[in-house]
């Protein structure tokens, strides 16, 4: 995650739409194990901010990603996303 974290500084003038498929990416880099261990809590996270900033398949995806999660983790995925979205 290192590697977007740099990136945050810089999306204040990127458009709307590189952000959400940044965004989206996070989501997928944790639902998929890809380059770090499957996290559905991030992924969930990531796909909500995604889905924020106009990202409809990451809304798609964090809905069917809701299914296989349990409510508190659920609760622990939207408050980091709205603690994220609040510090961003």
């Amino acid at each position: 995650m290192a590697r977007f974290e740099m990136l945050e500084d810089g999306f204040g003038a990127m458009g709307a739409t590189a952000q959400a498929d940044i965004l989206f990416e996070l989501g997928m880099m944790y639902a998929t194990g890809r380059d770090c261990e499957t996290d559905v809590v991030a992924a969930h996270k990531w796909f909500n901010i995604a889905a924020i900033k106009g990202s409809v398949r990451a809304a798609e995806l964090r809905s069917e990603l809701s299914v296989t999660m349990s409510k508190a983790e659920i609760a622990t995925a939207l408050r980091e996303a709205r603690e994220w979205m609040t510090m961003h």
